[in-house]
């Protein structure tokens, strides 16, 4: 990903509007990239503080929500990760459970003459 891209995503991303794969590219540079970490962390900034003036909260920990925000992030894309496993692994073994029924009726039809 480019910064071009990454920068294009940081509203998106404040927004909760990335899919699975966009988000983790962007956590991905945001990592690697201090000048787009920074323009996140602008952005964030101001866009928290006056979403905290508008609710009349008091709470200003700026950077430990965005801290809060990329470690939740991260564990989304995380559990993502994990879930494309499982359905991995479970679409495998109903393949192979239908192929192991399909062989064994083929093997009863065989005995009995029907085959």
């Amino acid at each position: 990903m480019t910064c071009r891209e990454a920068q294009q995503m940081v509203m998106p991303y404040i927004n909760h509007q990335l899919s699975d794969e966009e988000l983790e590219a962007f956590l991905l540079h945001i990592e690697e990239c201090p000048d787009c970490r920074e323009e996140l962390e602008i952005y964030f900034t101001v866009d928290y503080g006056i979403r905290q003036l508008d609710d009349d909260t008091g709470a200003y920990d700026i950077p430990g929500a965005l801290k809060k925000s990329l470690e939740q992030a991260r564990e989304h894309v995380h559990c993502m990760r994990v879930l494309a496993v499982f359905r991995y692994i479970f679409g495998t073994l109903s393949a192979l459970s239908l192929t192991v029924t399909l062989l064994l009726q083929l093997r009863i039809w065989w005995q009995t003459g029907i085959f």
